[in-house]
């Protein structure tokens, strides 16, 4: 027998290694947090039917149903493709995080993976994701961009802001 699968350099995929419980719990609290306030905005607030609730004179919670990805960009009408896109990126980011080599890695990849799954989830619910942090100052505002956000956008931005700098003030090994 030839080369078996093993011995080609091809690695098997990882699910599981020292830093796992750490970036899955921050996973599990990203994801908990993002369906939390959600949850609460929809049915208990009932933003849909209010549409705009102004906060203070640069922050509003506004509704907007997102059906592209993070910030409106890309708009699709096919939810599968985005939905399995998440889970595709989202299962390789957990074959990452077993191999993680210190806490701060671990925790942008939990992040990361939390809010990427918390928005395939709205999108496989409710066909989009639900939108609503809304930044404004003086006429100007982030809107010209669709820069209407939630708190799963600002988990997977703040994952991969924490990977760049880890990766670049990072302990090196060696």
């Amino acid at each position: 027998m030839a080369n078996p699968f093993w011995k080609t350099g091809v690695s098997a995929m990882r699910i599981w290694g020292p830093l796992s419980t750490l970036g899955l719990a921050l996973a599990a609290l990203s994801f908990g947090l993002d369906q939390t306030v959600k949850w609460w905005l929809l049915y208990i607030v009932d933003l849909p039917a209010r549409h705009s609730i102004t906060i203070t004179p640069f922050f509003d919670l506004k509704m907007a149903w997102n059906e592209g990805v993070s910030y409106g960009l890309f708009s699709t009408h096919v939810q599968a493709v985005l939905i399995t896109v998440s889970v595709i990126v989202s299962v390789m980011l957990i074959n990452w995080l077993a191999a993680a080599k210190n806490p701060l890695m671990a925790a942008s990849l939990g992040i990361i993976i939390g809010g990427a799954l918390s928005n395939a989830l709205d999108r496989a619910v409710h066909g989009a994701v639900a939108d609503f942090f809304y930044f404004h100052f003086e006429g100007l505002n982030f809107a010209l961009l669709n820069f209407i956000f939630n708190p799963a956008d600002v988990a997977i931005v703040a994952g991969v802001g924490l990977l760049l700098y880890d990766s670049v003030f990072g302990r090196k090994v060696g």
